[in-house]
């Protein structure tokens, strides 16, 4: 197949999500003079600060520079892990307190977005059909398999494996070796979701300023000068949410989140049974591969929303698709020949130590690093520092850190991703073919 013909007539190189909410400024709201609290980013994390602190009594001022929502918090793949990839790092004896101390913070984030959706009255297709995690080699299944019951112990994973010969039974494929079911997983439109979440914010209080990036900040007494574009604002507290998007107006943060993109496609509409033969439970799915690809049914089960790693630099989602196009047809053939309908990219944010961190530096709450796992994680983490900022937290959960590690030769300039991702495929390849 050309790549020409991979496109449909009807392609269009922007998020599938829009088409059912997009980001938007409509009327610039004024930025106010002073407020308890300034919130710098207007995702996930931010939205959820602020109606966690309008919830609580507090005014609180959201500073996006762009359309509320217009970063990845209506471009990600929409699936809910509750992040309980975390833990990764944490996997030998003498890590097993910390291991603990994550897994159950990330199922807290997994209950936390469950009971927005359903006390705010979200409708965002949210699905708790599981997740299934496709083992690259036989190496990687024998670790899957030992992460299971410190899943289940500390997360309530409902985690189990699946031999290579029963893996039809979550993915109309045999290109896995196996793998790991986990029960305890959703999906949802995240464009969706974030739309409930702004208006949830609003109809509480919380004020949202539009096009007003952040151009300087400086203390003034006790108190923060936020210097926008818009105008200037006094506050109390500011909360830096940016997470992939984090800028130099922050430079300390900016050298701990590596900002990689992260590609996505979504196929034209399937015949009904060709589709759900795909996925026949409607899990999501993602696989052990360094270079991770990662995937799932639309809302209806009608197309195939399929993304990864296309490219470790810079890349037009146009130039990437044919790549996710061609990964999508090693893991399903019978979708040869199908055609893309919106190609689309936006930024994930890794930290050194791949663990999502809260916590305040320089007098400034953060929130960042949603480390791929942030639909959950990033409303988590907003939603306690605003409890944090407010005192109305009575523990300290673990992503709230006063160690945030950075890199002497990282100044927020991610140089180094695309050779670190030649040497992460050069063992992708190097695992499969002998392990």
């Amino acid at each position: 197949m050309s790549n020409g013909s991979i496109f449909h007539p009807d392609f269009k190189a922007r998020p599938f999500w829009w088409e059912a909410y997009e980001p938007a400024a409509e009327e610039l709201t004024e930025v106010p003079k002073e407020a308890r609290v300034a919130i710098i980013g207007g995702g996930y994390a931010g939205l959820a600060a602020a109606l966690q602190l309008a919830k609580d009594g507090v005014d609180a001022v959201v500073l996006e520079a762009a359309q509320p929502g217009f970063g990845a918090s209506t471009r990600n793949g929409g699936m809910v892990s509750g992040g309980v990839t975390v833990g990764k790092r944490y996997s030998g004896k003498d890590d097993s307190e910390r291991l603990a101390q994550l897994l159950s913070a990330a199922a807290d984030s997994f209950s936390l977005i469950e009971r927005l959706i359903k006390d705010e009255g979200i409708d965002c297709e949210w699905t708790r059909t599981g997740r299934f995690a496709g083992a690259w080699c036989r190496a990687h299944y024998r670790t899957l398999a030992g992460k299971v019951d410190a899943l289940n112990r500390y997360a309530q994973a409902g985690a189990s494996m699946l031999e290579r010969d029963r893996q039809r039974e979550e993915i109309g494929s045999d290109y896995y070796h196996g793998g790991m079911v986990v029960e305890r997983s959703a999906h949802l439109h995240p464009a969706k979701f974030f739309a409930g979440l702004y208006r949830a914010a609003l109809g509480r209080g919380a004020v949202v300023c539009a096009e007003a990036p952040v151009i300087r900040l400086g203390r003034n007494g006790s108190s923060f000068m936020v210097e926008t574009a818009r105008g200037t604002i006094r506050a109390g507290d500011v909360i830096v949410a940016t997470n992939g998007y984090t800028g130099a107006v922050t430079p300390a943060l900016r050298r701990r989140v590596i900002p990689v993109n992260s590609y996505i496609i979504a196929t034209e509409e399937l015949p009904a049974d060709l589709a759900i033969s795909l996925m026949p439970r409607n899990k999501s799915i993602y696989d052990t591969r360094r270079l991770l690809t990662y995937y799932r049914m639309s809302g209806d089960r009608r197309r195939l929303i399929f993304g990864g790693r296309a490219s470790f630099r810079a890349s037009d989602p146009v130039e990437t698709a044919p790549t996710l196009h061609r990964y999508m047809v090693d893991r399903f053939p019978q979708l040869a020949g199908s055609r893309i309908t919106h190609a689309w990219t936006g930024n994930v944010a890794f930290t050194f130590d791949e663990v999502p961190h809260m916590g305040t530096m320089d007098g400034l709450h953060y929130a960042l690093g949603c480390n791929g796992s942030g639909v959950a994680m990033m409303t988590y983490l907003g939603t306690e520092t605003a409890r944090k900022v407010t005192g109305r937290s009575n523990f300290r959960n673990a992503f709230d850190s006063d160690r945030f590690p950075d890199h002497w030769a990282y100044d927020g300039r991610p140089w180094f991703v695309p050779v670190m991702g030649e040497y992460l495929r050069a063992r992708d390849w190097l695992d499969r073919r002998f392990n």
